[in-house]
């Protein structure tokens, strides 16, 4: 039996919620203040939203000789005879480590150490429901000032301070034994580039999120988009905005499925890329935005107005918003254009402002938007799939074989302008993505333990129905209890209050709420 989820916890149709005579730029700023109120709450509320359970059963005190000494000297020998063991006799299999520095966690930049625990724990949590991988989070400090690894340091975000990228890897590295993949998180550039590059020779799959995972929802947006507006790769004139880890892998994945690279331009905060930036040329820690400046821009656009005029398609990945993007510049864009505005917690340009400046297809990385371009779709499926058959790495062929399945899910029900995206909802999505990347794997001759595409395919299936049930079956029972009604109404009343003075108990109780 399902749980039966009370209305009060519902907020799929959000915006549906506020007051009639609030305006879309009303309605978009309410939405953001009150998931930042109920994302405090609710965390505050349940102590975060991870926690360590077993999956053996203890059926009385004599397992505890099985499960721990003396039983369990056999496991380790074993694993000492032959290592791989440890992926049959262990979680490791099906383990992934969430590793960050929090330096640059969502838009908020550095937020010390600790900081980032909230996304971290976020990241486990999906991959947990989404595609029945167990995820810890390891938020770890590589602040180089001195006594900043001992209680009671003060961490001061606003002073200049550097972090080492060394200390990551060694961690990493470290680490790898212990689980079946580590997926990067919120570490700032330059470092990023270093960290991932560097350990890819571990032996386990080593993902950054931020830039490979962006970067295959993206391309899956970018599939479907450009069949909703009628153009093709080659002939669609691309403006990228940012240049951040993000940016450098869409922009990597985007010309291997097909954009010319000659009507691509893409921007940093100094202006447009392109093979005269002596400044990127010789920063060796920024390799991967010089590799943009020798692909693209060929005729060395540097105004980005200029550049969007008569653009196609727009993809940003820069400061959040809203106005990093003036609806001015969408206005230049070529008719039907796309518009792609990720950065969070809040998008360059809300929706509704690029609509009605003239853009066909406008997608975020919002659920509460339509067509969220999320990295939610990408990797749980794609870490499940890289585990599956233990992948020594993930290739970008890998990344793109995501894409490709993400993009076809969302074709089979229909394309709109309002839906070139699956959802989270949309179950499928993972097991077919977990399926897709294992088939991969097996032709770039990364995959270890070879299987059945239909093996995948019912594996993955199975310990995500396994995920979603328990987690079902703790609601069922109370063991994860529902936050009270009186909470949430305060919140949002508090909302309607700071957007638009209207916190009367009538709007609250017209809400649901």
């Amino acid at each position: 039996m399902t749980f039966a989820v009370p209305d009060y916890l519902n907020l799929d149709n959000l915006r549906a919620r506020f007051p009639t005579s609030f305006t879309e730029k009303q309605i978009a700023s309410a939405q953001t203040l009150f998931l930042k109120k109920m994302a405090l709450e609710m965390h505050a509320f349940y102590g975060g939203k991870i926690t360590i359970i077993p999956k053996a059963g203890v059926y009385g005190m004599g397992w505890f000789g099985v499960w721990y000494t003396p039983g369990v000297s056999a496991v380790s020998t074993a694993i000492r005879d032959n290592p791989q063991r440890s992926f049959d006799l262990s979680n490791r299999g099906n383990l992934v480590a969430v590793v960050s520095d929090s330096t640059r966690v969502l838009g908020d930049g550095d937020c010390t150490p600790s900081g980032g625990l909230g996304v971290m724990e976020g990241k486990a949590f999906l991959m947990y429901y989404l595609g029945g991988v167990a995820g810890m989070a390891l938020c770890i400090n590589t602040d180089q000032r001195p006594g900043s690894h001992k209680a009671g340091f003060v961490f001061d975000e606003k002073a200049r301070h550097e972090h080492s990228a060394e200390r990551i890897i060694d961690f990493v590295r470290m680490l790898a034994p212990s689980v079946g993949a580590v997926n990067l998180e919120d570490i700032a550039q330059p470092n990023c580039f270093k960290v991932l590059d560097e350990l890819q020779d571990c032996g386990i799959p080593v993902w950054h999120d931020d830039a490979q995972g962006t970067a295959c929802v993206t391309l899956a947006g970018v599939i479907n988009a450009l069949k909703v507006t009628g153009r093709d790769w080659k002939n669609t004139k691309t403006v990228f905005y940012g240049a951040g880890a993000s940016m450098t892998t869409i922009v990597r994945l985007l010309l291997a499925e097909g954009l010319d690279p000659a009507k691509c331009v893409c921007f940093d905060s100094k202006g447009g890329l392109h093979a005269g930036r002596a400044d990127v040329e010789k920063d060796l820690r920024f390799y991967r935005k010089w590799e943009i400046c020798q692909q693209t821009n060929p005729t060395r656009i540097t105004d980005l107005a200029e550049a969007m005029r008569g653009a196609d398609m727009l993809i940003a990945a820069s400061t959040p918003g809203p106005g990093t993007i003036p609806a001015g510049l969408i206005k230049l864009m070529a008719p039907k254009a796309i518009v792609f505005a990720c950065a969070n917690p809040v998008p360059e340009i809300y929706p509704y402002e690029a609509k009605e400046a003239g853009a066909l297809v406008v997608a975020t990385g919002r659920s509460d938007f339509p067509n969220q371009v999320n990295n939610s779709l990408c990797f749980p499926g794609l870490l499940k799939g890289a585990l599956l058959v233990r992948a020594a790495r993930i290739t970008d062929a890998m990344a793109i074989a995501a894409a490709r399945e993400i993009a076809r899910v969302r074709e089979e029900q229909g394309l709109t302008p309002e839906a070139i995206m699956p959802t989270m909802e949309d179950v499928q999505v993972f097991p077919r993505v977990a399926a897709a990347v294992a088939d991969q794997a097996m032709k770039d001759g990364v995959a270890r333990h070879p299987l059945p595409r239909a093996e995948v395919l019912r594996q993955a299936e199975y310990d995500i129905t396994e995920a979603r049930e328990t987690t079902q079956l703790l609601m069922e029972r109370d063991k994860i209890k529902p936050p009270p009604k009186e909470l949430i109404a305060r919140l949002f009343a508090e909302t309607i209050a700071e957007i638009g003075g209207m916190g009367s108990q009538a709007t609250v109780e017209e809400s649901g709420w």
